[in-house]
């Protein structure tokens, strides 16, 4: 069961970013602006918090049997996603966009919760295995991307493929563990509960504190592995190479794969508290150092984004595990939902801001601010009893 979510997982998460991996197609195609290209990936975002908000609002995770929720949540995201390829313009693309978010809130979510279901006392490990699954689907974009001769049109479809069988999987193969949740009535206020209770709220602090980070890293590496290839280029070390760029993407990205799985073994001996602090404490030296290298040889700035992408993820696991500990049990598909969608609603943030600083002090310094992040995760994480 926990290959089944797992290869799920990676399948349908792989729209997640199949707009910014053809980015530069869609930027020759309309005239796009760096700002604009952020927008592709920010609208997801938007979508997802929209779509997060709903679930949570309406006790979907809760409510919903988990198999058909994922299923037909996949299967409209994969719609949704290819959509992209017949939008006639910027516009119509970035409806195409948000509605791939609201979907996939209905993918990423109760996966946490079905695997829960089948794991006690090694939950954190088969989370992280779940998440780790995911993180490399969302890096499949850039490797299908990089391939020779490889134009727009596979690139989103090989994305919307893998989100429809990502939906025959679950809805043929998955059904709930051993270790189910309490199951309550529809009410309002679940997820006001959720969010007064002391642990829950500072377990979903810290997350934020992570997700200030994720996804502006996530979003812009590729771009700031080519802005450092031309300027080694215009300084006489070599030609630019975007294809060597995207796969270098892919692999920071997909690094982050094992690093969740580190994560879950780690939990299993340090518990969850400490793996995640390691990991901010990681990752928000990474956003540091990675701007120093700048101009670097990719043998210098290649292993940093290595590194970087294995942590910067490694605790997001960990984070959900956490929560499905310390809400209350009835609630814990909306907490995990409100969780979500109150970190994913915090990168809309930070996408745009990193850009944004990348005009006014260049690409080398301008993920120095993503280093608040961890920082400010580490300093909720300390607050919470030992779990």
């Amino acid at each position: 069961m926990l290959a089944l979510v797992a290869a799920a997982e990676l399948l349908g998460m792989s729209v997640w970013f199949a707009a910014a991996a053809v980015s530069p197609h869609l930027r020759d195609r309309w005239g796009l602006s760096v700002a604009e290209v952020g927008w592709l990936t920010t609208v997801v975002q938007l979508g997802f918090v929209a779509g997060t908000a709903c679930a949570a609002a309406l006790n979907l995770a809760d409510l919903v049997p988990s198999r058909v929720y994922f299923a037909a949540s996949a299967a409209l995201a994969a719609l949704a996603n290819a959509g992209l390829l017949v939008a006639p313009g910027y516009g119509p693309a970035l409806v195409s966009r948000f509605l791939t978010g609201f979907f996939l809130a209905g993918v990423y979510p109760p996966a946490m919760k079905m695997i829960a279901t089948w794991f006690k006392s090694y939950r954190g490990l088969a989370i992280g295995t779940v998440v780790g699954a995911l993180t490399i689907g969302k890096a499949t974009p850039y490797l299908i991307h990089a391939a020779r001769g490889t134009e727009m049109g596979p690139v989103v479809l090989a994305a919307s493929l893998g989100a429809a069988l990502a939906a025959v999987l679950v809805a043929g193969g998955y059904r709930d563990g051993p270790f189910p949740f309490e199951r309550r009535p529809f009410s309002w206020g679940l997820a006001a509960t959720a969010w007064r209770h002391r642990e829950t709220r500072l377990a979903i602090a810290g997350y934020l504190g992570h997700m200030w980070e994720l996804y502006a890293m996530w979003t812009w590496l590729p771009t700031f592995l080519l802005a450092s290839a031309a300027a080694r280029a215009g300084a006489g070390h070599g030609a630019v190479d975007s294809r060597f760029a995207d796969l270098m993407a892919f692999a920071a990205l997909a690094a982050g794969g094992l690093g969740c799985v580190w994560a879950g073994w780690a939990a299993q001996r340090l518990g969850y508290g400490r793996v995640v602090q390691i990991a901010m404490a990681a990752s928000g030296v990474c956003s540091l150092l990675i701007g120093v290298c700048f101009d670097a040889s990719w043998w210098i700035l290649v292993p940093l984004a290595l590194v970087w992408g294995f942590f910067v993820v490694a605790d997001s696991a960990q984070f959900s595990a956490l929560v499905t500990e310390v809400a209350p049990p009835h609630a814990v598909g909306t907490a995990l939902t409100l969780q979500t969608s109150s970190g994913f609603l915090l990168t809309m943030l930070t996408i745009q801001l990193v850009p944004w600083l990348a005009g006014l002090i260049g690409w080398q310094w301008a993920f120095a601010v993503l280093a608040i992040g961890p920082a400010a995760g580490i300093a909720a994480i300390r607050r919470l009893p030992r779990h």
